[in-house]
């Protein structure tokens, strides 16, 4: 029936927010200014994130908090399948996902830590009355990561590690439906759980190499949809499905070239084709519907370097992202492409105990033209991002 295939096209662009486009890899401000090449090293709490087994060569109990400024930005031009090239502004919205992360040495290379990071998220908006206001009018996901970890140090070369996740999330939507012309407000919310290792290797003081590999969640969502004017047509009410985020995992090699000069380069895998559809089930009317999505495996790749001069720390890095979405299921609400990310960044070391480290990446999407799209929705993207991330950091 018609109105079941309206409520599927809301709940096939709302899980959209999982893709690659809103996968954040910035959890903490010393690992951004290097591109995120980390799993080699992972001298700070961000190990949790990046590398547990890096927590095995800490040596101290540390604090580490901090936060990533992202101010996103995209421009459409079309619907060209539909004669038009009208030019659309998303609308400015700034996003905070924040990391914390505690650990403590229980004994000499033994450690326990616990991180809680924000690995999805953000969102976007577009004018309510704009030509693409059936696709969406706005989006925003939110998911905690809660992430115990412990990581033990076989060797003076050789440090392993563990981690259990647990992951809440929230989506919420806004767009508009027909027959009808009513709006749609959707809430869903979910939990799962999920693992993660690594480990580190160190042959000389001066090269490492580290792996880390974090399995794939799958939340149970459950939540209400709202019809504003309400309508027998739609299944207002209880409505469920079953999301997936994809398992990921780090490769890295780490290399001292002088004294004072550390890079490394790392490979990040992203598993997108677990997400091959998504079902929706409707309490109304027990209903479902299925939505295929077809997701492609992507990458990034990364590398990054650090030069200290005795207190501070000077930091660069550049990434390439390839987004994970064909052309098919590429939409307004999910503006993505291959992107590249250029970072610089800095870190002051205040006494023996308290630092503070800060980054800037500017993320370029490249333009991408779409036609053929899965809601009929084709055109030509453009968009790009800046990112400012803070840290600070305690010894004791």
């Amino acid at each position: 029936m018609k109105y079941i295939f309206t409520v599927l096209l809301v709940f096939s662009v709302t899980t959209s927010m999982f893709a690659g486009g809103f996968q954040l890899n910035e959890h903490g401000a010393r690992a951004m200014a290097q591109g995120g090449a980390w799993a080699a090293r992972a001298y700070d709490g961000s190990a949790i994130y990046f590398n547990p087994a890096g927590l095995g060569f800490q040596k101290q109990g540390s604090v580490y908090l901090g936060s990533t400024i992202i101010m996103p930005s995209a421009t459409f031009y079309g619907p060209t399948n539909q004669g038009q090239s009208t030019k659309n502004e998303m609308v400015s919205q700034i996003f905070t996902p924040i990391n914390v992360y505690a650990s403590y040495p229980i004994m000499e290379g033994l450690v326990f830590g616990v991180g809680v990071n924000n690995p999805f998220g953000l969102g976007s908006e577009w004018p309510e009355q704009w030509s693409g206001k059936y696709v969406t009018q706005k989006i925003d996901l939110q998911s905690f990561f809660f992430t115990p970890t412990i990581a033990y140090k076989l060797t003076d070369k050789l440090s392993i590690g563990v981690g259990m996740n647990y992951v809440t999330g929230t989506v919420t939507l806004k767009r508009m439906v027909s027959p009808g012309d009513a709006q749609v407000n959707l809430d869903l919310s979910g939990t799962g759980t999920g693992y993660n290792a690594g480990i580190m290797y160190k042959p000389t003081q001066d090269f490492s190499v580290g792996f880390s590999y974090r399995t794939s969640v799958k939340l149970n969502a459950e939540g209400t949809a709202k019809f504003t004017p309400t309508s027998v047509l739609f299944p207002e009410g209880d409505a469920s499905a079953a999301l997936e985020l994809p398992a990921t995992a780090f490769l890295g090699a780490a290399l001292k070239v002088m004294e004072n000069l550390e890079i490394e380069a790392d490979y990040q895998y992203v598993g997108w084709s677990s997400y091959k559809e998504l079902k929706i089930d409707f309490k109304k009317n027990n209903s479902s519907t299925i939505s295929p999505k077809n997701y492609e495996d992507a990458y990034i790749l990364r590398v990054g370097g650090e030069y200290t001069m005795d207190a501070l720390q000077i930091r660069f890095g550049y990434i390439f992202d390839k987004n994970p979405v064909t052309d098919r299921y590429t939409e307004p609400l999910l503006p993505d492409a291959d992107r590249n990310g250029f970072n610089i960044g800095a870190g002051y070391k205040i006494n023996e105990s308290l630092s503070v480290d800060v980054s800037y990446m500017f993320l370029k999407f490249a333009e991408r033209t779409v036609t053929g799209t899965e809601i009929q929705f084709d055109g030509v993207y453009q968009a790009n991002a800046n990112l400012f991330g803070v840290n600070f950091g305690y010894n004791f």
